[in-house]
């Protein structure tokens, strides 16, 4: 592209709001050049109006970034969401009926009938939902979201297995601090220790992944025939969201089918070369011991999930394990991927 797209991020003091400034930088196709904030922050440059909290310092040419009010008026068309979710609703409404496309994090739209909840590798079809908000809604612009952070890890396990007729999932998670946010869970609480409770995550996984699984019929989606059972966990890893996984599949494959399925696994992102997409989503290893946090979830630039562990399991077909990334495939990497798909479909014309 020889003109970047303008682009603002909503929530922009916060984690993932950080995240999204890192993760944009040296963008081939969008240009962060808004950001926006509650109104304790409007009026101040960006090094003053938050507490930098990943590595290294705030770039450069975004720290000197005047941060404004979270209102519709001066940003970009593009603008991504990592408000929190007490205002997420309100605020991007707002946004979509002021002609903004909304590219959202945020939980509060994911499973109204009208919203993609898009991972762009297994349904980039569902965005063909759109215009209904416009119709309905009377919407100028929209909102698309993706799916919380460790939904991404499961359907991005589950998509390739999809073709053998998934009927039964049973997962367990164990998911990194940082999903909790800042300052998230405190030090007593987690070292050494595992919390079997994450508000909501369970109730999330399970029906975000029926209806990321589904199939797009008109002016719906019909979400996926199979009984999907959530356990969370919090564990003291800072990055990464494991996934151990137990799947029915009615059509009875092989451990190889399930494996060359694994290895195969491609969607548009990779046939269209979107600048975040890695070349294989999937990555299938072989080891006994991986995937592992410390040693894969930072590869492909946080944007592929690992799978490995591929087993015969006893009380339903097979059972393997997941990893990814949960605040940049999970989170802020997620949303860019989502825009550069609607970019590439003509709909930020």
């Amino acid at each position: 592209m020889q003109t970047r797209i303008e682009v603002g991020i909503l929530g922009a003091t916060g984690m993932v709001g950080q995240h999204f400034i890192r993760f944009l930088q040296g963008h081939p196709w969008f240009e962060l050049k808004w950001l926006g904030a509650s109104d304790r922050s409007a009026g101040k440059k960006y090094r003053d109006a938050m507490t930098w909290h990943l590595g290294g310092d705030a770039p450069a040419g975004i720290a000197d970034l005047l941060v404004e009010d979270s209102k519709p008026g001066n940003a970009p068309r593009l603008v991504f969401s990592a408000m929190d979710a007490s205002v997420a609703s309100e605020i991007e409404q707002a946004f979509a009926q002021a002609g903004h496309v909304v590219v959202s994090n945020s939980k509060n739209h994911r499973m109204e009938p009208d919203v993609p909840l898009l991972v762009p590798e297994i349904n980039p079809g569902h965005l063909k939902l759109v215009p209904g908000q416009q119709r309905t809604r009377r919407w100028n612009g929209q909102i698309v979201t993706n799916p919380n952070c460790s939904t991404v890890v499961l359907t991005m396990g589950l998509a390739p297995l999809k073709q053998f007729q998934i009927s039964k999932v049973i997962v367990t998670t164990l998911q990194a601090i940082s999903g909790a946010g800042y300052p998230g869970v405190a030090s007593m609480d987690i070292m050494g220790n595992v919390i079997p409770f994450i508000g909501g995550e369970e109730e999330k996984m399970q029906q975000e992944t029926q209806k990321i699984l589904g199939e797009f019929r008109g002016d719906h989606i019909e979400p996926l025939a199979a009984a999907v059972s959530a356990h969370c966990n919090r564990v003291p890893v800072i990055d990464g969201h494991t996934a151990t996984v137990s799947v029915e599949l009615a059509a009875k494959p092989s451990i190889v089918d399930l494996q060359q399925a694994f290895e195969a696994f491609r969607g548009v992102p990779q046939d269209r070369s979107l600048p975040s997409a890695p070349p294989r989503p999937v990555i299938y290893m072989e080891e006994g011991n991986r995937p592992q946090p410390r040693r894969d979830v930072e590869r492909e630039r946080g944007m592929a999930a690992f799978v490995g562990r591929l087993r015969a399991c006893p009380v339903l077909d097979y059972k393997f394990v997941a990893l990814g990334h949960n605040t940049i495939r999970g989170a802020a990497g997620a949303a860019v991927l989502n825009a550069e798909l609607m970019h590439s479909e003509g709909m930020l014309d």
